[in-house]
């Protein structure tokens, strides 16, 4: 397989080497992908840690063991799409290849938990309603936090008018010292209805929810998002968002 077009698009050799062993091993701790790959045991976290934060990997801790998963291959698209209009070209050629990325990825039995790193991690996981979600259906979220880096609110505008564009429709309570303008904006996109938490709690974490998925992110500090893949759980933080939702009240501003 030619990976040029992957070296061109910013991943270096060990990383293309590390993404294409998981893309076969599927959920694995870090012996094998060093067998696989062949990088050197000595850098291999610092590589799984790079394709996390380019969120093309996945890493969950099952009984105090850490496996890393490598994404979908149509992530590497998303990542491309962010280094700008410049690798376009490099955009095209990696399509050529997700034919034969897809082999090695469709035998592989996705992991039901996986975890994310950074801001980019959380972008990953809420890319996912749009791969999961047809037109008439939506998405919750609970305890959004106050306060946000500003690039945090420019991405989540951009991402109202695309999900309202797809038809998508959604529910968010923010926590309760959360700025009026910030929920006035929200209220104001087609599909959107944005409200303050029933009570004045703050958690160090959010939740979202739809169909089957939950996640919990936790943002202070170098943000982590946990996606969970199963239907009792993700009915179970509905139940509690459900509860939250009719305690709350329509917001006026």
């Amino acid at each position: 397989m030619d990976t040029s077009s992957l070296r061109e698009a910013g991943l270096t050799d060990g990383e293309i080497k590390v993404y294409l062993a998981l893309l076969e091993l599927g959920s694995s701790t870090t012996g094998p992908i060093v067998d696989k790959s062949g990088v050197a045991r000595s850098i291999i976290y610092q590589i799984l840690d790079k394709l996390m934060q380019k969120g093309i990997v996945s890493q969950v801790t099952r009984e105090q063991t850490k496996y890393f998963q490598a994404a979908e291959p149509n992530k590497l698209l998303d990542y491309i799409d962010e280094r700008g209009a410049a690798v376009e070209q490099n955009r095209r050629m990696v399509e050529k290849l997700l034919p034969q990325l897809n082999l090695l990825k469709q035998s592989v039995r996705e992991s039901e938990v996986q975890l994310f790193s950074g801001f980019r991690g959380t972008i990953v996981v809420h890319e996912h309603t749009y791969q999961k979600l047809k037109r008439g259906e939506g998405y919750w979220y609970m305890g959004v936090p106050a306060e946000q880096p500003g690039p945090h609110h420019a991405y989540w505008q951009r991402d109202h008018q695309r999900r309202a564009k797809a038809g998508i429709f959604c529910r968010l309570l923010f926590e309760a010292d959360t700025d009026p303008q910030i929920l006035k904006n929200r209220n104001s996109y087609s599909g959107c209805e944005a409200r303050y938490m029933p009570v004045d709690i703050k958690t160090p974490a959010w939740f979202m929810g739809y169909g089957n998925v939950a996640t919990i992110g936790i943002p202070s500090g170098k943000p982590i998002t946990v996606e969970i893949t199963n239907q009792e759980i993700a009915d179970s933080f509905k139940s509690y968002f459900d509860d939250f939702w009719k305690k709350s009240k329509p917001f006026k501003g």
